[in-house]
């Protein structure tokens, strides 16, 4: 049973990392969007810096 236990926590922090991962991957793609929105609506990569900021 403890061994069960153990496989199963091991499982399920895996999983937590993968979904942490797609989240954060989900996250950069949503920022790439939004900058390059602003870059075609003809704001400069200094003006988005400086909005960052």
């Amino acid at each position: 049973m403890k061994a069960d236990l153990k496989e199963k926590k091991a499982a399920l922090k895996k999983a937590e990392k993968e979904v942490a991962s797609l989240e954060s991957k989900k996250a950069k793609a949503e920022a790439e969007s939004v900058v390059r929105r602003l870059l075609a609506s003809g704001m400069s990569a200094d003006e988005i810096l400086e909005k960052l900021k």
